[in-house]
């Protein structure tokens, strides 16, 4: 009997607290404002419901009245009201008991953070292992690569080499042809992978349509006629039939049949460097900056024909495709060009370096630049200096140039290496 009335006391206390913390803020709040006004009065009076609305709303809105209007008297009784709520043994426990509280919620979702945390930890750890361990694997052939080897050479040499080939070698042979490992094909950027290759076609030649790409390396490679044959049956290196440029860079002009809209290279900064070439000619091309320094060459004629040429920048943000980068291998031709009738190709970053080239001239043409780079490079075939082996042509436009320290010399063209790799 007892335990039952202890328990009635405590609902009843628990009843009063609740009320007086109601009343309290329902108190507050009617001192101020008068929520009856939001309702609209007008109620149909059909058998009898509705009926008592309406004048219970009037007269409920009379009382909030009296109270707004008297709210010197009604917030400071309100306020006591609320008070003796919050002053009653169960509102103070529950109050003494929210830090409590807070800190033991904080306490699990600390638990559940820290072992998310170290899930993600050991995730790192072991992709960390796997990386290092594929890099051992595969840096005999890294290293053969680096050496200056062609891909299908190095994997000769490792194939040869052992008879127990590692998992790696067996990667490399099984895969397919790549831009970054420097096979030879038609690349539709920004794609690693040919799009098009011919086993008897050693062109590397790159298709840019409506994808910018942020970055194009070439580097470390020789170009056209560079090797011979030899006893051992190595193929010479050729040119293509027909075609008379070892490296081209281009857009292409408008075509009536079939039709073709005219289309051009757009380059953020375009740099030519450390390269050996027949001859170099650069032709219809607008430029904001030109800085041609350090050439020597077997006659030059450089036109400086100034220009209005904006200094262009190539972006594409998440879209954009990403660096494609290539170093060391053999082609008989290196194409960038824009294929695509009234599609412009656009890098962001065009960097074509310590390419040896023979039999072919290299051209660029049909471009808008940002920065025109040309420096350190050997250009010449006939021991001329009468014959402009170097030329930029009037049909190039600067906005700003820069032309220092360009030499004439009298060069003939190497002679071809013996063996074809």
């Amino acid at each position: 009997m007892d335990m039952l009335k202890m328990k009635v006391l405590t609902v009843l206390a628990i009843a009063l607290t609740i009320s007086l913390i109601l009343v309290g803020i329902v108190g507050l709040a009617l001192s101020y404002l008068n929520p009856v006004e939001w309702i609209p009065y007008t109620f149909p009076c059909i058998d009898y419901v509705g009926c008592w609305v309406q004048p219970s709303l009037v007269y409920l809105s009379g009382v909030i009245e009296t109270l707004n209007t008297n709210w010197l008297i009604t917030l400071p009784t309100s306020l006591v009201v609320f008070a003796m709520g919050l002053l009653q043994p169960e509102s103070r426990r529950n109050i003494r008991a929210f830090p409590r509280k807070v800190i033991n919620a904080y306490r699990k979702v600390c638990v559940k953070r820290d072992w998310v945390f170290a899930k993600i930890e050991m995730l790192n750890s072991e992709s960390q292992k796997w990386r290092r361990a594929f890099n051992i694997l595969k840096s005999p052939y890294s290293f053969l690569r680096m050496m200056g080897l062609s891909p299908q050479m190095a994997i000769g040499l490792l194939v040869a080499g052992s008879t127990a080939t590692t998992a790696v070698t067996v990667n490399e042979i099984t895969e397919g042809r790549s831009f970054n490992r420097g096979d030879p094909g038609v690349y539709a950027a920004p794609l690693d992978a040919p799009t098009f290759f011919d086993d008897k076609d050693n062109t590397l030649q790159i298709n840019l349509g409506i994808v910018p790409v942020r970055e194009i390396t070439i580097e470390n490679v020789s170009v056209g006629t560079v090797y011979t044959g030899n006893a051992a049956g190595s193929e010479a290196s050729i040119l293509p039939s027909g075609k008379t440029e070892a490296i081209l860079i281009s857009g292409n002009p408008t075509v009536v049949d079939p039709a073709f809209t005219a289309t051009r290279l757009e380059i953020g900064t375009f740099i030519f460097e450390k390269s050996r070439c027949k001859s170099v000619d650069v032709s219809d091309a607008d430029i904001h900056t030109v800085i041609i320094e350090h050439n020597a060459s077997d006659g030059q004629s450089i036109i400086q024909t100034s220009g209005n040429a904006r200094n262009r920048a190539i972006g594409g943000g998440h879209h954009q495709a990403e660096a494609m980068i290539t170093s060391g291998g053999t082609y008989d031709r290196i194409w960038i060009d824009a294929p695509s009738s009234g599609v412009n190709g656009k890098i962001g970053t065009l960097t074509l370096s310590n390419i040896y080239t023979r039999g072919g001239t290299c051209s660029f043409r049909n471009m808008d630049i940002g920065t025109l780079i040309i420096r350190q490079n050997e250009i010449g075939n006939d021991q001329d200096l009468a014959t402009k082996e170097f030329q930029i042509t009037s049909t190039v436009t600067g906005a700003n140039w820069t032309v220092t320290d360009n030499v004439e010399l009298t060069m003939s063209e190497p002679a071809t290496l013996m063996g074809n790799p």
